[in-house]
């Protein structure tokens, strides 16, 4: 099942249009809104996340409203990999802090396939968390977006 609503860029993609839908997810992501994030995807999308597997946006919303009440102080940078017509694959990392205030850092990648009006029909994302200091933290911007002039994970050696 697809919605007619169009989420541009749609494939067939273009680096700079597969850079752009890397970027609009990262931000999405950093915005954190469930509600909002979800409608980037096709009702029935279908996702593996670690050993979690999902299906449809109300099981997304669900899953990003847990994923944000545990990691806290959430902030991602993601980076193409590569892409063809209507798939993307990135790799990203993210700094988060648990309850207890040990901070971490998961590295992973993610697998996208897009249907045809650019909503991702599915996600396979691997993941692997990493414990670290806070004087190891590289993502201090606030809360929200990384900004324009903050460093991708090829520039911070990631």
């Amino acid at each position: 099942m697809t919605s007619s609503k169009s989420r541009p860029p749609i494939p067939p993609f273009s680096h700079e249009e597969a850079v752009l839908k890397a970027r609009k997810a990262e931000d999405a992501w950093n915005g954190q809104n469930p509600e909002a994030i979800a409608q980037a995807y096709t009702a029935d999308s279908q996702w593996r996340n670690r050993a979690e597997f999902l299906q449809g946006r109300e099981q997304i919303i669900a899953f990003l409203q847990r994923k944000w009440s545990q990691e806290l102080q959430y902030r991602l940078i993601k980076e193409v990999w590569c892409y063809t017509d209507d798939r993307i694959a990135v790799r990203f990392a993210y700094e988060w802090q648990d309850a207890a205030g040990q901070w971490y850092r998961s590295y992973g990648n993610e697998n996208w396939q897009f249907d045809k009006q650019g909503l991702m029909a599915a996600r396979h994302a691997s993941i692997n968390d990493l414990a670290i200091s806070e004087d190891q933290r590289k993502f201090r911007w606030p809360l929200g977006p990384r900004p324009d002039d903050h460093p991708g994970l090829s520039a911070l050696g990631l």
